[in-house]
């Protein structure tokens, strides 16, 4: 329930919003440009020449895999930690506004999916419906309930970073959503929004190494999500603490072992995932001398290895029925979302930006072409893993 404690942690957290953001029928690469106050990147690189893939018709096939799912209870993976007979209840009573799609955090950026979606295109024919599904879940019982859950004893840890961090990309598609119903959805997140922020407060100070896995604990991906979500909605200190973190805990390292990527069920990629996130904190000719020392390997272009397509590969699922396997369609789309910003991180003319752009739009190809909904092991999350490629949500806004 709220409380006091919780007022206060909005008040601290969220602090006065900004402007929200006109809805553009675009899909132009919107994610926002590096900050000064915190000692980080003061220019941005040119933004990378992406195809957007936003189609009408792409964009209705995403939103319908998150429509058929975010209200869909069963088959259910929950997190939960019980503390008694009583905490044996089902996932909507649970989490009642983001029970279905599986799991938590996918039901949580199913949610992202739909705003984003009906925000580019408020014209297609799936957006009245995406709307309808976020005015059912966002409601303030739904939120309180949910912020009870995540704040209650033996929950530190639940959706840490990952789930966490796409709560906080919700909240700011939300905000930046210049529509009256997306400022009350907004509205209605905060406390959780805030709860979700001061997770990340209380932890980031405690973590001592970096978590470099491909999956769901990883923290590069969760937190360049986290550190655009703290940009765009001005939250400076957040930012402070982000960036500080990431510096101390990723500037240092050097010849990432890309070569043993990926593991057999791996939907992030921990090399190109910490490179994403670094472009986010230097500006271009730091970035590219700290991506030399990083990934060295990368082939120039007109050097050796350049253009013979097998610097990297996409990879390959051999059963979609598979929960774990089907992970590599995910990792496809998100490398090929990881190298966009890459690129874009590294200055005009750098010779390594015609290798990045072929490889990713080799990994965008591949990735793009499994999202089927075919299967439900995949159905529920690969969508919002396209909407973000596609819509470009990761990237700099261009000047």
């Amino acid at each position: 329930m709220f409380t006091l404690l919780t007022v206060v942690v909005c008040a601290l957290l969220l602090g006065p919003g900004r402007p929200a953001g006109a809805g553009v029928l675009d899909a132009r690469p919107d994610s926002p440009g590096t900050a000064t106050a915190t000692g980080t990147a003061t220019d941005t690189a040119p933004a990378a020449d992406v195809a957007s893939g936003l189609d009408a018709r792409s964009a209705e096939r995403f939103a319908r895999l998150a429509l058929d799912c975010v209200h869909t209870e069963y088959p259910n993976k929950i997190s939960h930690v019980l503390r008694g007979d009583e905490d044996v209840r089902p996932p909507r009573d649970l989490t009642p506004a983001f029970y279905g799609c599986y799991d938590w955090h996918s039901a949580v950026h199913g949610h992202w999916l739909l705003a984003r979606l009906a925000r580019k295109l408020p014209q297609a024919s799936f957006a009245a419906d995406a709307r309808q599904a976020l005015a059912q879940s966002l409601t303030p019982e739904h939120i309180a309930a949910e912020v009870e859950y995540l704040t209650a004893e033996g929950r530190k840890t639940f959706e840490r970073p990952y789930g966490l961090a796409w709560l906080l990309q919700l909240a700011a598609e939300l905000a930046e959503w210049d529509d009256p119903e997306a400022r009350r959805w907004s509205e209605i997140l905060a406390p959780l929004e805030a709860a979700a922020a001061q997770r990340f407060a209380v932890w980031l100070p405690k973590l001592s190494h970096a978590i470099r896995t491909g999956e769901h604990s990883q923290t590069a991906f969760a937190f360049g999500l986290a550190l655009d979500w703290a940009r765009r909605r001005e939250r400076k200190e957040m930012e402070r603490l982000l960036v500080e973190t990431s510096r101390t805990l990723y500037l240092a390292d050097r010849d990432c072992p890309l070569a043993y990527e990926p593991s057999g069920q791996d939907f992030l990629s921990p090399c190109l995932a910490e490179a994403d996130l670094v472009r986010r904190l230097l500006p271009p000719p730091a970035f590219a001398a700290w991506l030399g020392r990083f990934l060295p390997g990368i082939p120039l272009s007109g050097g050796e290895g350049a253009g013979d397509d097998v610097w990297l590969e996409p990879a390959v699922v051999t059963d979609p029925t598979d929960g774990k396997l089907v992970h590599l369609d995910g990792l496809n789309l998100s490398r090929a979302w990881m190298l966009e910003g890459i690129v874009v991180g590294l200055p005009e003319g750098d010779p390594r930006r015609p290798t990045l752009q072929e490889t990713a739009r080799h990994h965008r190809e591949s990735g793009l072409a499994s999202v089927t909904g075919q299967h439900y092991e995949g159905g529920h999350w690969l969508g919002s893993f396209a909407a973000y490629l596609v819509t470009g949500r990761g990237l700099p806004l261009e000047p």
